[in-house]
C-alpha cells in the first residue's frame, strides 16, 4: 500500500447523519401530512424512553471497547482488529442499531409516525452507504477470521 492510499473502509458519507437526515425528513413531512402514533400519555414517553435508553447504553458500550482497544469508530480509519466481544458478539453493527433505536425513540417521543417508518430506510441506506464498504474492507483485511465472525453474529440483531 503507498504512503497516498488510506487503509480504511471506503466509507464516503458519515453515518450518523443518516438518522439526522431521516429525522428532518419525517419532521418535515409531519408538518405537511401529520402523521400521529396511537401511543399516548406515560406510555408513549415510557417507549421513547426505553428505546432512547437502550439507544445509548449500546452506543456507550460500543464505543467503550473501541477506546478500550484503542480504536477509532470512524469507518474510514484504520481497523487494528476486529472486536468480536460485549456488544459486538451480539450484533456485527451495535452503533448502526444504536442510530435505528434513538431515532425511533425521538420519533415516538414527539408521536410522528413519519420519523419511525423511515427507521428501516435509514437501516437500508447505512447499509448501502456504510457497512458493505466496511465488510468488504474488513474481509480482505482479515480474511476468514471475519468470515468466520460473520457466520457467528448477526449484522443488527
Amino acid at each position: 500500500m503507498s504512503e497516498t492510499e488510506k487503509d480504511g473502509a471506503a466509507v464516503r458519507f458519515p453515518p450518523p447523519f443518516v438518522p439526522l437526515i431521516a429525522l428532518a425528513v419525517g419532521m418535515a413531512v409531519h408538518a405537511l401530512l401529520p402523521l400521529g402514533l396511537p401511543i399516548a400519555g406515560a406510555l408513549r414517553w415510557l417507549l421513547a424512553g426505553a428505546l432512547v435508553s437502550a439507544g445509548i447504553a449500546l452506543l456507550a458500550a460500543a464505543f467503550g471497547l473501541f477506546q478500550a482497544t484503542g480504536q477509532d469508530p470512524a469507518p474510514w480509519e484504520t481497523t487494528p482488529e476486529v472486536i468480536s466481544t460485549g456488544v459486538y458478539a451480539r450484533t456485527r453493527n451495535p452503533m448502526y442499531v444504536s442510530m435505528a433505536l434513538l431515532q425511533a425513540g425521538i420519533g415516538v417521543a414527539l408521536a410522528n409516525a413519519w420519523v419511525v417508518l423511515l427507521v428501516p430506510v435509514t437501516c437500508w441506506v447505512i447499509a448501502r452507504i456504510a457497512i458493505r464498504h466496511e465488510e468488504t474492507y474488513l474481509e480482505r483485511k482479515f480474511g476468514a477470521a471475519y468470515t468466520d465472525y460473520k457466520a457467528r453474529v448477526r449484522r443488527w440483531i
